[in-house]
């Protein structure tokens, strides 16, 4: 009697730990669910707002200055280096099969199409995201999100669109600074400091870069901008109490933000990818 008892507790022990890791499993994908419904409805929101009433004109200058302006010197020398590091990197392979003048081409290329867009909008999410979420973080846990509220403003149009809309315009803007600024710097570095002759560098160049090149760039820093827009703000308003919320806000927003423009960058240069052989006739496999 006393050993089938034993084994009946062992086994409702058992199941008891076995429902738990269940349950835990089953918590975090519903967290993970809600997370994704709650960004949802806040951006949806955010674009209704947007279209309703549109921002209001002082805080949308406010925005422009904060994101725009004080974010241009921090681009102009993550550009820079990244062109010059291109040029460092690149040179030596270019140089072994003897294409040394072709590495404009590739640096270029690659600021142009991809690595000026993403590290432009990773600088963006770490300089203006987490102050937007510290900002709105803040403004959550001293109850002035509440205030306006209870005034009759609604927090969103108030405070989102502005930063939403700023985001969705400057970002753009920023990369062209950071694109621009790289190919100076590769250029300075390859002809100056490489001696790599300049016509060749040039001429290369302008034939490995296309308007499509250049409108693909462009048009994925259109949707990182918002995703940094609306990320970085959905964690303000949720910000968690006192200090340590706030700055877990800010950690958060910064690495979501990361992740959220790694993730559409994929998405993007496949639908890009697909559109430019559409529209070049070419068939999938086959160099463009």
């Amino acid at each position: 009697m006393g050993t089938s008892k034993n084994l009946r507790i062992e086994g409702t022990t058992r199941w008891e730990r076995f429902a738990s890791k269940v349950g835990k499993i089953g918590g975090f994908f519903s967290q993970r669910v809600n997370y994704a419904g709650n960004v949802a409805v806040f951006s949806l929101s955010t674009i209704f707002w947007l279209l309703a009433k549109g921002p209001r004109r002082d805080s949308l200058t406010s925005c422009f200055y904060n994101i725009g302006a004080m974010s241009v010197p921090v681009i102009l020398l993550t550009g820079s280096f990244i062109g010059m590091v291109l040029a460092v990197q690149a040179y030596p392979q270019f140089k072994a099969v003897g294409l040394e003048t072709h590495i404009g081409a590739a640096i270029n290329l690659s600021l142009v199409k991809e690595l000026g867009p993403v590290l432009a909008a990773t600088m963006l999410a770490g300089r203006v995201g987490s102050s937007i979420a510290a900002e709105l973080g803040t403004m959550r846990v001293t109850e002035q999100i509440d205030a306006l509220s209870s005034m009759g403003v609604n927090p969103i149009h108030y405070l989102v669109v502005p930063r939403f809309l700023s985001c969705l315009i400057l970002v753009p803007g920023l990369t062209l600074f950071a694109d621009l600024m790289g190919i100076v710097g590769g250029a300075y570095f390859g002809i100056f400091l490489l001696n790599v002759d300049w016509s060749y560098y040039w001429e290369w160049s302008r034939g490995a870069v296309s308007l499509f090149d250049i409108f693909a760039g462009m048009f994925k820093t259109i949707f990182f901008g918002a995703s940094i827009a609306l990320i970085c703000c959905h964690q303000g308003f949720r910000c968690g109490a006192g200090a340590e919320g706030v700055g877990k806000a800010a950690t958060n927003s910064f690495v979501l933000s990361f992740v959220s423009i790694l993730f559409l960058d994929l998405l993007l240069d496949v639908f890009l990818d697909h559109a430019q052989m559409w529209l070049t006739g070419a068939k999938p496999g086959s160099v463009v």
